[in-house]
């Protein structure tokens, strides 16, 4: 079955970056678009940034863009997200997920929506203070 398992995330001050990674298992994880999602208690889970499966386009939420880099290495099976100029309002858990359906292989908001994937990983919490 598919499997996520993210890690990477810690405490950093602000201005600080992290690397978060998701490894896929089960499944032809080349086939699959990935995307990284955020949530904060009491909050709707929110999306952060996709890629296609082949990692020709990605798509990033405005409050993350110049800051955040999606990436993936196929051949490693994981996924990647690249935090830079990290801001306390990025705290929160963050979770990859992956799908082979179109709205998640849509190059657009759609690819952000929580609903365009049937697949998630258990989190990592990142934690910025200023």
């Amino acid at each position: 079955q598919v499997q996520l398992v993210e890690s990477g995330g810690g405490s950093v001050q602000a201005g600080g970056s992290l690397r978060l990674s998701c490894v896929g298992s089960g499944y032809t994880f080349s086939s699959y678009c990935t995307a990284w999602f955020r949530q904060t208690p009491g909050k709707e889970r929110e999306g952060v940034a996709a890629i296609s499966a082949a990692g020709s386009w990605s798509y990033y939420t405005d409050s993350v863009k110049g800051r955040f880099t999606i990436s993936r290495d196929n051949a490693k099976n994981t996924l990647y997200l690249q935090m830079d100029n990290l801001k306390p309002e990025d705290t929160a858990m963050y979770y990859c997920a992956t799908d082979r359906r179109t709205y998640a292989c849509n190059s657009g908001q759609m690819s952000l929506v929580k609903w365009s994937y049937n697949y998630w990983g258990q989190g990592t919490q990142v934690t910025v203070s200023s």
